[in-house]
C-alpha cells in the first residue's frame, strides 16, 4: 500500500491542521470543499421548494 494513501485523510475537518499539507493537497481541499458548499446549496433550495408546494396546499 501506498504511504501517503494511508497517511492522507480522504474528508476535511473544519479546524484540523494544514501545515503540513502541501499546496496540492490544499487546492484538492478547497474543491473538495467547494463541492460540498454547492451541494449544501441545492439541498437548501430543495428544502424551501418543498416548504412553498406544502404552504400552498394548506393555504385556504
Amino acid at each position: 500500500m501506498d504511504e501517503d494513501a494511508i497517511n492522507t485523510p480522504k474528508t476535511h475537518e473544519v479546524g484540523m491542521p494544514i501545515e503540513t499539507m502541501s499546496v496540492e493537497e490544499l487546492q484538492g481541499r478547497i474543491s473538495l470543499l467547494e463541492s460540498e458548499i454547492v451541494r449544501l446549496r441545492v439541498a437548501i433550495e430543495a428544502r424551501g421548494e418543498t416548504r412553498q408546494a406544502a404552504e400552498s396546499i394548506f393555504k385556504f
